[in-house]
């Protein structure tokens, strides 16, 4: 007959490591989550939205825009940036250009520009992020308050304390 207690320990020992394991990379995982922008679709935003209204942050970019591609690596990798985005807004990103069908507020917004123009422009990028006298341009980030109604646009390169600034002084 087989010793139970002996048998239980050498049984159980692994789930035990494998247990504290999981614990630790999940606790990691947790820590990691404040080194990044949590970033969100539209879809997502419209459910987040429905649970708890918040202010929003979007940045509008495209792969060909350098100004763009310094954000993500200056303001939007900056610790207070990062902080600010997490806890007092939603912050949405997306690709100007993209050609997904997005639905959003019970419409569905397309880029009706492919294969009209060379740098096609989405539906979404043109609402929200138009300009009365000027075209549309990059990069391009839109602040909405708790009601999803605009409070400010910004069309130029925000380095991470203009960023901050901007972000810590919306109402």
């Amino acid at each position: 007959m087989r010793n139970t207690s002996s048998y239980m320990k050498k049984t159980f020992f692994p789930i035990g490591i494998l247990f504290s394991l999981m614990t630790f990379l999940s606790s990691t995982e947790a820590f990691a989550q404040e080194d990044e922008i949590q970033w969100l679709s539209f879809e997502q935003l419209e459910d987040s939205l429905a649970v708890k209204p918040k202010k929003v942050f979007i940045d509008f970019y495209a792969d060909w825009c350098a100004y763009c591609k310094k954000m993500d690596k200056a303001a939007f990798k900056d610790p207070p940036v990062i902080t600010t985005l997490n806890t007092e807004y939603y912050a949405v990103q997306m690709n100007a250009e993209s050609q997904e069908t997005i639905s959003f507020g019970g419409d569905t917004y397309t880029n009706k520009e492919v294969g009209k123009k060379r740098n096609a422009t989405h539906e979404i990028p043109l609402l929200l992020a138009s300009r009365e006298n000027g075209p549309f341009s990059l990069p391009a980030m839109v602040i909405l308050n708790e009601k999803f109604e605009i409070t400010a646009r910004y069309f130029e390169y925000l380095s991470p304390k203009k960023l901050n600034r901007i972000l810590n002084n919306q109402p």
